[in-house]
């Protein structure tokens, strides 16, 4: 009979605290639950900035390059006169500008902020007088607003049986004037210079001149809004650039006879552009493909 006793056998097993992985869960879920604020954080943040802002985030984030002057060129973005002293935010310590002195980076980031929150001002400034002015409240459908990477765009374009100018003309309609003496008192509140520049559609230009085409047709009328806009109170210097696109920068690609694409473009210009302009260079003015489209035909210039 005890021969055929079993053996018995106990096994006795040694628990670890923290379960199978210890407490390496622990570390993860914070990691988790830290990455989940910062990015509902994120979502706040976006929520509660302006497209204007947005724009101009993405814009710095894509030309980060183009800001910082050659040569050791100033990059403020306010054409200051003599000597001014700008604070870094280290004490008493203060960068004194001169033609010849290259700005610190952090003071170059600083004035680049300090613009594009001028530019996000006027933008701001620009939109509540078309609503408020009744003036240009009419043609508000015609005032086409937005941030681009040479600074801020004025668009004031043609609509079908509402044009600019006078059929073939460089001829400023009445309420044309209007427009550009009430957005005069806008520009005139930022020291950037602006750059005016013409536009048609592709409709051939008709005259019995060979040598006058839509080239110099939307350079003429870029010259008569340049001089409207002195003629309301702007300086003459304040202008860094006109020109004329004729048709090779068209508003809607699709349809190169609408009239939208009829229009001229003001853009209150970055301190980027200005330095680009009086280098020599220049800057290529980029259209946007636009949000909607008239869907009407151009019948003429």
């Amino acid at each position: 009979m005890d021969d055929k006793k079993q053996p018995i056998i106990i096994k006795r097993v040694k628990k670890v605290a923290g379960g199978h992985h210890g407490g390496a869960w622990k570390v993860a879920y914070a990691d988790f639950v830290t990455a989940m604020m910062a990015f509902f954080l994120l979502m706040w943040l976006l929520g509660s900035t302006t497209e204007a802002q947005k724009r101009g985030i993405s814009d710095f984030f894509q030309h980060p390059a183009g800001i910082p002057g050659p040569g050791g060129a100033s990059t403020s973005m306010i054409q200051l006169g003599g000597v001014e002293d700008v604070p870094t935010g280290e004490g008493d310590k203060q960068w004194e500008r001169s033609p010849s002195a290259t700005p610190p980076e952090d003071v170059i980031i600083k004035e680049v902020a300090a613009e594009q929150r001028r530019l996000d001002e006027l933008l701001e400034e620009l939109q509540a007088s078309i609503e408020k002015s009744q003036a240009l409240k009419p043609f508000k459908d015609q005032l086409l607003l937005d941030i681009t990477p040479e600074g801020l765009r004025i668009q004031i374009v043609d609509k079908e049986n509402r044009p600019m100018f006078a059929l073939g003309s460089s001829e400023l309609k009445w309420y044309t004037k209007r427009i550009l003496r009430e957005i005069t008192k806008n520009i005139n509140s930022v020291p950037n210079k602006i750059s005016i520049t013409g536009h048609t559609d592709a409709t051939p230009f008709g005259s019995d001149r060979e040598d006058y085409s839509n080239w110099e047709l939307s350079a003429d009328r870029a010259n008569a809004a340049r001089r409207e806009l002195v003629a309301a109170g702007m300086k003459g210097d304040k202008v860094g650039r006109v020109v004329g696109l004729g048709s090779s920068v068209l508003f809607d690609k699709d349809n190169p006879y609408n009239p939208i694409n009829r229009r001229i473009s003001i853009i209150v210009m970055n301190r980027a552009t200005e330095r680009a302009i009086n280098e020599g260079e220049g800057a290529v003015e980029t259209v946007p493909a636009p949000d909607a489209v008239l869907d009407s035909a151009a019948v003429g210039q």
